[in-house]
């Protein structure tokens, strides 16, 4: 038998009344028990309290009744008895308006009873293939919670076919107390096979009806299916036009087996502005803002201007700029393709070249399937390049194309799933300096372990190669160079390239390929702070083919993060790993989020 005993002394005065302590005692109820009971009892969690009025305590008395036997249930006990005692007189007996003026003593006496197992079990009719929860099997612990679930996946397999309206339709659940089983047969009640009806939409006032259509891509006509209604619900999500979207059945079914739909949403407001800042003894202080309208011409569409300055009191270079413009449309060519249109006015300069640039892109982006997204474009690039080569100008006619797949639990904090990012961009030169192509590709992966997966390990790996043109005709910020943040930390910023011969002199140029790994294991110290080690390599190659001919460095450190609601802010501090500098020097970079 579990005796269950709460003493609360409560000081009565001419109003509220502060408890001054509650124990509770439990035998051999075990730590699950113990905890499902403290959880469902409304008057243990009146301690929290500084002051509690006595009809407080008796309503959160009469309460308990149920919310007790409630636990007991699911936990598999279905002869257990709760008294509850306030001032030796049981809390059912009060009256809510009738609660003593004073209150001495509170006593909740529970017999849990024994532990019933399943007996008879049953859930049908269910559709051909489908299995029900192992738990839910004659000898298991009777708990209410797996019946609960038994039932919900018995009702979700006849709507993932298209049965939307199935439902419990009847339930026999007897308990055997000389055998101490539970016996449960549930009548499922399967209904029509439904397709989708009509799709009502309310509550927009700013944003065209027609468009929230075109970008929901409700599929009307077709066989009922609950992820359609995830996906609709998504697509108009991930425009960012909308604080809240919510698609809700009719209770009647239509004419013709249909189901008609409401759509209910609320607008966001349009306008949106933000700021970054990222800090690096090496390469500076970059500063970054932005205003976007979330709804431009009416039909959910984004515009974005943006600014960036960087490499202010940094070591690597002058001071870069950047403004940037963009344009998105959703929905363009059904609801999974959307339009982006970009301007980019820039000025990079580096310690191998300077260079002016202004960019315009159009481009198309698929959704593939719901972690995959492609996107093909089509592109201008003008360009003025001063370097130990001299100065050039060049124009370029662009193709770049990519595919993503986002498989990352959190896209700002990922502690498992993986990330793969590939893009090539041909070029072909408008005034004859060269035509080739870009490759890049870049992959993360993700696995935790431990009590609440506190320790991670987080892996990164990149490569890329610049075909078709060498090192002394290729734009100069398509080569690539390796040190500094996102490449190799404790590294000087771009501190690896290549030396070229030149009319019989050497010049330092970006390589021809690239190969990059990182490897973090990050450590939960508290809910919010964690510490990182980590270890980068950087492979920069004279020839297109990574990891054939070039150099090596490498970089260690450790760092700091600290969780906050838009991401970790980090710190790290970084040291050569190899060469003449190994462990002689150091780099601190911060920024939000994770390094990878």
């Amino acid at each position: 038998m579990l005796r269950n005993y709460v003493l609360a002394g409560l000081l009565l005065a001419s109003g509220p009344l502060a408890a001054q302590s509650i124990s509770l005692e439990i035998g051999d109820a075990g730590d699950g028990l113990r905890g499902d009971i403290e959880a469902a009892s409304l008057t243990l969690g009146l301690e929290e309290q500084e002051e509690v009025a006595p009809q407080d305590i008796v309503a959160a008395a009469r309460a308990d009744y149920r919310r007790i036997l409630t636990a007991l249930y699911s936990a598999g006990y279905y002869g257990g008895t709760v008294s509850i005692r306030i001032n030796g007189r049981e809390a059912a007996d009060i009256a809510p308006l009738d609660a003593p003026r004073q209150i001495s003593a509170v006593v909740i006496d529970v017999d849990r009873g024994p532990r019933f197992d399943f007996g008879r079990v049953g859930v049908a009719p269910l559709p051909p293939n489908t299995t029900l929860p192992d738990r839910f099997a004659t000898g298991e612990p009777a708990r209410a919670n797996v019946i609960r679930e038994s039932v919900s996946t018995g009702v979700n397999a006849w709507r993932d076919i298209g049965y939307a309206k199935a439902r419990p339709a009847d339930q026999t659940i007897v308990a055997r107390h000389p055998q101490r089983e539970l016996d449960v047969n549930v009548t499922l009640a399967p209904g029509q096979q439904l397709t989708f009806g009509p799709l009502t939409i309310n509550g927009n006032e700013d944003v065209r009806t027609s468009a929230i259509a075109r970008i929901a891509g409700f599929p009307t006509g077709e066989i009922y299916d609950p992820d359609a209604i995830t996906t609709v619900e998504r697509r108009l999500r991930k425009t960012g036009a909308f604080d809240s979207v919510a698609l809700t059945e009719a209770d009647e079914i239509g004419p013709n087996a249909t189901l008609p739909f409401t759509l209910q949403i609320v607008e966001s407001k349009p306008r949106r502005f933000g700021f970054g800042l990222e800090l690096s003894s090496i390469e500076g202080l970059l500063v970054s803002a932005f205003w976007m309208h979330r709804n431009a011409f009416g039909g959910a569409e984004r515009f974005r201007v943006e600014g960036e300055v960087s490499g202010i009191g940094g070591e690597t270079g002058g001071i870069d700029y950047k403004i940037a413009t963009s344009l998105n449309i959703p929905a363009v060519y059904g609801p999974k393709t959307d339009f982006l249109a970009t301007a980019t006015l820039s000025r990079l300069d580096e310690p191998e070249f300077l260079l002016d640039s202004i960019a315009t892109e159009a481009s198309l982006t698929r959704l593939i399937r719901d972690d995959l997204t492609a996107n093909v474009g089509i592109g201008l690039l003008a360009a003025r390049e001063e370097t130990a080569l001299g100065t050039r100008e060049y124009i370029l006619l662009t193709a770049p194309l990519g595919f993503e797949l986002e498989r990352r639990n959190d896209v700002t904090n990922p502690t498992s799933g993986y990330y793969v990012e590939l893009d090539a961009t041909p070029f072909l030169s408008l005034d004859g300096a060269g035509d080739g192509g870009r490759i890049y590709a870049d992959a993360r992966a993700y696995a935790s372990f431990g009590t609440d997966d506190r320790f991670t390990i987080a892996a990164r790996g990149q490569i890329g190669s610049v075909i078709g043109v060498d090192a002394l005709t290729a734009p100069a910020d398509f080569l690539f160079y390796s040190g500094g943040g996102g490449t190799v930390r404790g590294q000087p910023y771009q501190s690896l390239g290549l030396e070229t011969a030149d009319n019989g002199g050497v010049i330092q140029t970006g390589g021809l390929s690239f190969a990059g790994a990182q490897l973090e294991a990050r450590v939960g110290v508290t809910e919010n702070i964690g510490v990182v080690g980590f270890y980068d390599y950087g492979f920069v190659g004279s020839t297109a083919t990574p990891l054939e001919d070039g150099e090596w460095h490498a970089g260690t450190g450790i760092g700091v993060r600290y969780n906050t609601g838009i991401g970790p802010i980090r710190l790290d501090i970084g040291t050569p790993a190899n060469g003449d500098d190994a462990f002689g020097s150091v780099q601190v970079y911060i920024g939000i989020g994770q390094a990878f």
